[in-house]
């Protein structure tokens, strides 16, 4: 798969188990996670998941996949580059 610019992008995959356990690929970077919330960046734009007692179990970013454990309340998309492209930081827009 191919983007506009002509980069390969990885499958991005999601599976969610029971909204206990996710397993996710096509993930470029994590940004940031605890107990609440983990910030993932992926091939479609960042992921934030929030829930309570979350655990990253295994990170593999040479292969772009992440396992998360715990109780997960939801998944949200929100796009890259336009937050980029304003001169914020991403967590800046998030938190707002």
């Amino acid at each position: 798969m191919e983007d506009l610019n002509g980069t390969k992008l990885r499958q991005h995959k999601l599976m969610l188990n029971n909204r206990k356990t996710c397993t996710i690929s096509g993930v470029s970077d994590v940004l940031s996670f605890d107990l609440g919330e983990v910030l993932l960046e992926t091939d479609q734009g960042m992921l934030m998941i929030k829930g309570s007692d979350l655990h990253v179990n295994r990170l593999t970013l040479e292969k772009g996949e992440v396992d998360i454990d715990g109780k997960i309340d939801s998944l949200t998309y929100s796009e890259s580059a336009g937050y980029m492209a304003k001169g914020e930081s991403l967590l800046s827009k998030l938190f707002k």
